[in-house]
């Protein structure tokens, strides 16, 4: 089996020659009907294959949220198979939204399904929930060191609820969060020029500089666009670390189609705007 070159590697080359813009590929039902398709699966099929036509090639990276593809069982399950070939084929990175947490073989399960080279959902990083504890998600860091792929391990969301849990305090004094955050950096240590090992920050969250966010990895930063973060927002929150944030947009590029060109304008108004933002000083 041939290995690829590391997640992170791969990633930062992506994010040099495309800019870091992510694009979610969020088939909501009220999305589907707003580009005149039906909420089924033929509307969520030419949804996927338009998204990806528009855009595959053009961005760094694409990350389709599994739920909206489950929800139609295994018909649906297809169309997410043939999004992630597509997109990938076209030389645009893919991570799987599907937020997997779990223990032990099960764990292992679902790694092998979004992570081992030649399974019908492999992609290039799988979003994952530390929170039945950091180590289980080891079988994860391991299939992904040994495939190529990455991961994005939830640490700083911007939900409300988040908190109950990111927040608390640990016998050692640092939070939840800034515990996830210590723990990629030691999975990223001596990596260059970026590691696979990446952490979800919410754009939304304001100023963060309490944190230590030099993981040495990609910060996947969800919340630009309809969530109400905007590019120029971005120094603010993630500071020094600006330089390996991947921020995602999804509706606010996505409400454009179904037309092709204004997909595309809409994503290059963003991906410019968010160059700028990293340029600026």
């Amino acid at each position: 089996m041939t290995v690829l070159e590391p997640f992170g590697a791969r990633l930062r080359r992506a994010m040099d020659e495309r800019g870091p813009l992510c694009v979610g590929i969020d088939p909501h039902a009220s999305l589907l009907l707003d580009w005149g398709l039906n909420d089924d699966v033929a509307g969520l099929e030419r949804f996927s294959r338009t998204v990806v036509e528009a855009l595959a090639g053009r961005v760094a990276v694409m990350k389709p949220q599994s739920a909206f593809y489950e929800r139609f069982g295994s018909r649906g399950v297809a169309v997410l198979e043939k999004t992630v070939q597509e997109a990938r084929e076209a030389g645009t990175l893919v991570v799987m939204d599907a937020k997997r947490g779990d223990i032990g073989s099960t764990m292992a399960a679902y790694a092998a399904a979004f992570l081992e080279k030649g399974a019908p959902l492999f992609s290039d990083a799988l979003t994952v929930s530390p929170y039945l504890g950091y180590g289980s998600l080891q079988p994860a860091v391991d299939l992904a060191r040994e495939s190529g792929a990455g991961l994005f391990v939830l640490a700083l969301t911007s939900n409300p609820e988040g908190g109950q849990v990111q927040h608390a305090v640990r016998e050692d004094g640092l939070n939840v969060g800034a515990a996830m955050l210590a723990y990629l950096a030691a999975e990223n240590a001596g990596e260059r020029p970026m590691g696979s090992f990446g952490a979800v920050v919410g754009a939304t969250l304001g100023d963060l500089s309490s944190y230590d966010l030099d993981i040495n990895g990609p910060l996947l930063a969800p919340g630009v666009g309809a969530q109400g973060a905007t590019p120029a927002d971005l120094r603010g929150v993630f500071g020094a670390a600006l330089g390996n944030v991947v921020p995602n947009v999804s509706r606010g590029v996505l409400r454009h189609g179904p037309e092709l060109i204004a997909l595309r304008d809409s994503s290059d108004r963003f991906a410019d705007e968010i160059r700028a933002a990293v340029a600026a000083t």
